[in-house]
């Protein structure tokens, strides 16, 4: 058996393990363990379960073990903006809050209070979202300030996995940066920053980048399950991991689709310039310190709530089929608005926006489904509009990425709606991101371009292209 890594790929809605090995120039994949990741209520906050997923981890990497892999390396990435903080003696002071909570309302507003929202751009380049964990931060100082000064360490949700590992605390650098603490340009915590808001500049760790070498398993880890193995770290931002797996970026936007949808492009530098604050578009940190330059927008997280809310009656695959034979109607909302954020009943909250914008009410499954579909096109049209105007360039085409990938429908309603060529896959983007990263610390892959080529050798793309330009050319 060739050498190996493991991926830990964690979203907001489940997760799953990979196996990846290089055989004959191409990257191989086999999925060890699969789990259901979801949000708890916990001390009349919406929680993750860390412990449930610390349990998950182990039981993949004893399921590799069981399949006859002994990976050399592991590596964990998932979502951003959460985290916990650790008092002196490294145990847990508060929960594991989800950026879906409401806490953060009114948060942001009151920041730009005390600090302006332009040298807020200009030095981390990072949107505004309400649940950016300077406002999670913030919320704690103003009602729970106790909670603050006791706390010694600081560590976002995959760190706190990877302190599980090795007991060895590390902010990795891609995640760090959607917390809108860290400076664009150092590519450091902002003390500055941190002293206006009166948070100790203290319990933040050292920022390492992907492809550091964290440690080993603790001892008892390794003794349990029959091997050791390096704890690498890729990008932990899942978004940063799945861009790195980006085959096609030149000329190329890039959707990372899944729960959330990613739009943007790749850069060597930030770009915090007026345009883009006006747009709202971030600079989260990437592979080899590039910058993804990009518009977090809703993603499939509202046909997840949809297909709950008609009790899982039809598959995603059945709602996008149903959606697709709807003709006649059309409505759309604004997949931005933060009532969609956490709303109790999907179905309802769309309704409610059509009634309110005048709109035609989409009242049947199918009909909610294509309005959730139309909006999502109709959001990615805005964002890469403005993407080419900020680069004053028009960009040919469209690599979607990610578990929405496999949406043909949708794919298919980009390329309509955007006129470019959809170029859809790998679906599997963010594990392969992780991995190639670690085949990267690990000196099996030499440089990121290598990586990008491998994933275009070992993994085949569909291409989609605009029927309305089609049938102009006939």
């Amino acid at each position: 058996m060739p050498e190996c890594s493991l991926a830990v790929d964690i979203g907001a809605s489940s997760g799953k393990m990979l196996i990846g090995y290089i055989e004959k120039g191409k990257l191989n994949l086999k999925e060890i363990h699969r789990f259901e990741n979801k949000i708890i209520k916990k001390n009349q906050h919406f929680c993750w379960d860390l412990q449930a997923l610390f349990s998950e981890i182990l039981t993949g990497i004893h399921a590799s073990r069981n399949q006859g892999f002994t990976p050399k390396s592991i590596g964990i990435d998932t979502w951003a903006v959460d985290f916990v903080l650790l008092d002196e003696q490294d145990r847990l002071l508060t929960d594991a809050v989800s950026y879906r909570d409401p806490r953060t309302d009114g948060m942001m507003e009151e920041i730009f209070q005390k600090i302006s929202k332009e040298r807020l751009y200009l030095e981390t380049g990072i949107q505004f979202q309400k649940f950016n964990t300077i406002y999670q931060l913030y919320y704690l100082k103003k009602h729970y300030p106790e909670i603050l000064d006791r706390a010694k360490s600081f560590l976002m949700i995959p760190d706190y996995l990877n302190y599980l590992l090795t007991g060895i605390k590390a902010n990795e650098y891609t995640n760090a940066t959607s917390t809108q603490l860290v400076n664009a340009f150092t590519k450091k915590w902002d003390k500055d920053l941190l002293d206006q808001l009166r948070i100790n500049k203290e319990i933040f760790q050292e920022i390492l980048p992907p492809k550091s070498i964290l440690g080993n398993l603790k001892p008892e880890l390794s003794n349990e399950i029959g091997f050791d193995m390096n704890v690498l770290l890729p990008a932990t931002h899942d978004t940063g991991s799945a861009v790195a797996s980006v085959p096609e970026s030149a000329d190329t936007i890039y959707i990372s689709s899944g729960t959330w949808s990613l739009i943007g492009v790749e850069n060597n530098f930030p770009i915090c310039v007026t345009k883009a604050l006006d747009y709202n578009f971030t600079n989260e940190g990437g592979v080899d310190y590039r910058f993804r330059f990009l518009k977090n927008t809703m993603g499939l997280w509202m046909i997840q709530e949809v297909k709950r809310i008609y009790n899982n009656r039809y598959t995603f695959a059945e709602l996008a089929a149903m959606a697709n034979q709807v003709s006649g109607f059309y409505s759309q909302v604004n997949v931005d608005d933060d009532r969609f954020l956490k709303p109790e009943n999907m179905v309802q909250e769309i309704q409610n926006y059509c009634e309110e914008t005048n709109q035609p009410i989409p009242n049947t499954p199918e009909q909610v489904a294509k309005c959730v579909f139309d909006s999502l096109a109709e959001s990615y049209q805005m964002a890469i509009n403005q993407i080419e105007e900020i680069y004053e360039k028009e960009f040919k085409r469209i690599n979607v990425i990610g578990g929405g990938s496999q949406n043909e429908m949708l794919n298919q309603l980009i390329a309509d709606t955007t006129g470019k060529e959809v170029l859809a896959g790998p679906s599997e983007a963010t594990a392969i991101g992780n991995l190639i990263t670690q085949l990267m610390a690990l000196g099996q892959i030499q440089t990121l371009d290598e990586a990008r080529q491998m994933v275009k050798n070992s993994f085949e793309m569909k291409a989609f292209t605009s029927k309305n330009k089609t049938e102009g050319l006939k």
